[in-house]
């Protein structure tokens, strides 16, 4: 081998080590990810409850997350919550269904994409659930529903608020009509609790899509967002292929769709906001009875907090 061989052998390495993509499993484990001015640490998103400094990005988080900020580091007890038999349609397309989601339950270490728990806020107790959308995309499946009714279920049997925080794109397609039922399951059982005159609140996270928003996070009694969040059924793809015409910038984001929520708050404010919200909501509950005047009082008093 002469020299020139060599100097080109060298060269190949260093291009096929320069062009070398890292994998998802690389940028999950990096202490880095990325946003407007390019790499950030993730240590610092954290501090910050993962929002960006500068552009104020509400960057996706997981349940556990979530509930960390809203009732405080592990102050939360979480349920476990009935698993139905997977793949009950023997489902298989690139991968088998059984193998995405023992992918799935690896990577997030949950038995499904929903986690109910049971904490409070100004002394409140209440009963929430949050989606995982590295958990097949947060999709809506027999598992999920499960979770969601079991929550609903506690909630009514200890009298306490529901909270529901949203995110998926919609209905899993391997579980078909299985899946589709769910939107029916969460519906009823969303009606129940509101027969209890118990409080049922959503707060849209990114993204809220297709069979989700066109069920359960569209029926709360108050629905707020997190800057940014996606809120759409149709996916923008879908619609500008119909349509045939480009799409404004921010189009289905929640900014540019005041008319579906009641309120955008920041993450930092959620816990406040919640407990201000469920202090009027609870009151205005148990004066249902008394005099049409105190009623009204009640009913201006939250329409000037959501204010």
């Amino acid at each position: 081998m002469n020299w020139i061989t060599k100097i080109i052998k060298a060269g190949e390495k260093i291009k096929s080590a320069i062009h070398k993509r890292a994998t998802k499993e690389d940028i999950a484990n990096s202490d880095w990810t990325s946003c407007c001015r390019g790499p950030i640490l993730k240590k610092e998103l954290e501090e910050n409850l993962w929002v960006c400094p500068d552009c104020n990005k509400h960057h996706r988080i997981k349940p556990r997350q979530r509930f960390d900020i809203l009732f405080g580091k592990n102050n939360y007890e979480i349920f476990k919550t009935p698993i139905p038999k997977d793949d009950p349609l023997n489902w298989s397309d690139s991968k088998p269904y059984k193998d995405r989601l023992k992918n799935a339950r690896k990577k997030t270490d949950m038995n499904c994409g929903m986690m109910v728990v049971c904490g409070s806020i100004n002394n409140i107790k209440i009963t929430a659930v949050a989606s995982d959308f590295d958990f097949l995309g947060a999709s809506m499946a027999a598992a999920e529903g499960e979770a969601f009714l079991y929550g609903i279920q506690h909630a009514i049997e200890n009298q306490t608020p529901f909270l529901c925080i949203s995110a998926g794109g919609g209905m899993r397609m391997m579980e078909s009509l299985i899946s589709l039922s769910q939107m029916t399951r969460t519906t009823l059982a969303i009606n129940e609790l509101k027969k209890e005159n118990l409080p049922y609140l959503v707060c849209i996270t990114d993204p809220t899509a297709g069979g989700i928003t066109a069920s359960y996070a569209m029926l709360g009694d108050i629905h707020f967002a997190e800057p940014g969040a996606l809120l759409a059924f149709a996916g923008a793809r879908v619609i500008q292929g119909t349509v045939k015409e480009e799409l404004p910038e921010g189009f289905q984001r929640v900014e540019k769709n005041p008319a579906f929520v009641d309120l955008i708050v920041e993450r930092k404010d959620l816990s406040e906001k919640i407990g201000t919200l469920l202090s009027i909501l609870l009151k205005k509950n148990s004066d249902i009875s008394t005099d049409e005047n105190e009623t009204t009082e009640n009913t201006q008093s939250l329409t000037k907090a959501a204010s």
